[in-house]
């Protein structure tokens, strides 16, 4: 089983708040899939943030060095170290063309020092043998592409044995209703259209394949611009699973609610979800 990067939306349980369209700006034959995809789908700043809030609450410090699995243009890794001068950060993943595009964005994106804080790693998160880091992220739900107990587990045992002697594994997930519906949702964003297309869902097996399709204002199209071969797994699999692998502590952050009952972006422990259509939560594993 091999792994690489191919992850999914984050804002599926609250729409952001549309930009202005600026029409015409793009076109399909204009757009470059990987720019749109972190438009849409990725937010950096936010993973670093949650980052730093588990690990005061957790271990009372900051975290200085992170592994990035799965981790496409490496995004959040670049926003990793530009954060403070003595973070480093590991992106890996198996797709030679997604990091190659994140390779080229460095130089726009980070300064000649910051440049020095990321290394990239092309290779297999199953097999791959990193230097030990404080912090592994295996965010965007990628580590979905395991469709079995023993392929999970696996991961997560190398995640284990990845991490320092008070390491903390950080990663995501969704459920909810509309998790195991056919259907599709759309995000009117700057110039384009996102669209969500849960194609194929299997309530035997648990697999789902999903796609991700962008629309623009002039009619013109990119249709599955991504597409992912998933297993639907639940927060007590996964917590399950984690604590089989060797973590002594789990815990799930979800998401409070401001006073209209939308996501107000402030995550705690909790023992009790919400029984809605769509949410996200994030787990955090302790060595």
């Amino acid at each position: 089983m091999t792994a690489t990067a191919t992850k999914m939306p984050k804002n599926k349980k609250k729409k952001k708040k549309n930009k202005s369209l600026r029409k015409g700006w793009r076109t399909a034959s204009t757009s470059d899939i990987h720019e749109l995809y972190e438009l849409s789908v990725q937010e950096p700043e936010a993973e670093v943030d949650l980052t730093d809030q588990v690990w005061e609450e957790q271990r009372g410090r900051l975290a200085t060095s992170i592994r990035e699995d799965f981790c496409g243009t490496a995004i959040a890794s670049m926003s990793w170290v530009k954060r403070r001068r003595a973070n480093t950060a590991i992106a890996v993943d198996l797709s030679a063309e997604v990091m190659d595009w994140g390779k080229k964005k460095v130089a726009e994106r980070l300064n000649a020092s910051q440049a020095k804080q990321l290394t990239f790693v092309q290779d297999n998160v199953l097999t791959v043998e990193t230097e030990p880091v404080d912090s592994v992220l295996a965010m965007n739900f990628s580590y979905f592409l395991f469709r079995t107990r023993k392929e999970l587990k696996h991961y997560f045992t190398r995640v284990h044995h990845a991490l320092k002697d008070d390491g903390l594994f950080l990663l995501d997930a969704y459920g909810g209703s509309d998790s195991f519906l056919e259907m599709e949702e759309d995000r009117d964003l700057d110039g384009f259209t996102y669209i969500w297309d849960q194609a194929y869902y299997n309530p035997i097996s648990g697999d789902v394949t999903n796609h991700i399709h962008f629309k623009f204002p002039d009619g013109t199209r990119i249709d599955k611009a991504f597409s992912y071969h998933w297993r639907l797994w639940t927060l007590p699999e996964i917590q399950e699973l984690l604590k089989e692998a060797g973590f002594r502590t789990v815990h799930v952050y979800w998401e409070g609610t401001d006073e209209d009952g939308e996501g107000d972006n402030e995550w705690t422990i909790s023992t009790r979800g919400e029984a809605c259509e769509g949410w996200i939560a994030y787990i955090v594993a302790g060595k």
